[in-house]
């Protein structure tokens, strides 16, 4: 049911965070790669949904710290301290702590927003969409 909305907001965080040639930085270990190789990687996971299309939540990361070393959440909490400061990553953390259900409808919405907001950013960067 997330899918749809899951593809576009992981694409344009991608997007947001490339270079005019594509790459992006992962957040927690510096490496540079092209947006396609990276993760859309969420400090809180994506299974709480009232943070899971936040785009404090969500930035560039490589899949060995995405994925292998699950997060890398110290690193990643370092990081979002720095960008944003540490009022707004305690806020986050207690959005992500709150139960919320998307709707179907609501789904749909973030779908085409995010669709149209990606689609906005390969245009103006020049990165083709895949």
């Amino acid at each position: 049911m997330n899918s749809k909305a899951d593809n576009w907001f992981s694409k344009f965080v991608r997007l947001s965070e490339a270079d005019s040639n594509g790459i992006g930085t992962c957040v927690t270990c510096g490496l540079k790669k092209h947006i396609k190789g990276l993760h859309c990687g969420h400090f809180i996971g994506r299974q709480h949904q009232a943070t899971r299309f936040d785009e404090m939540n969500a930035h560039c990361q490589c899949v060995t710290c995405n994925t292998f070393n699950e997060g890398r959440k110290a690193e990643y909490e370092h990081y979002l301290n720095s960008r944003y400061g540490q009022v707004m990553v305690d806020l986050l953390k207690l959005r992500g702590k709150s139960t919320y259900r998307r709707s179907k409808f609501e789904l749909t919405k973030i779908a085409e927003y995010y669709k149209i907001k990606a689609k906005e950013l390969s245009k103006e960067k020049g990165i083709a969409l895949w």
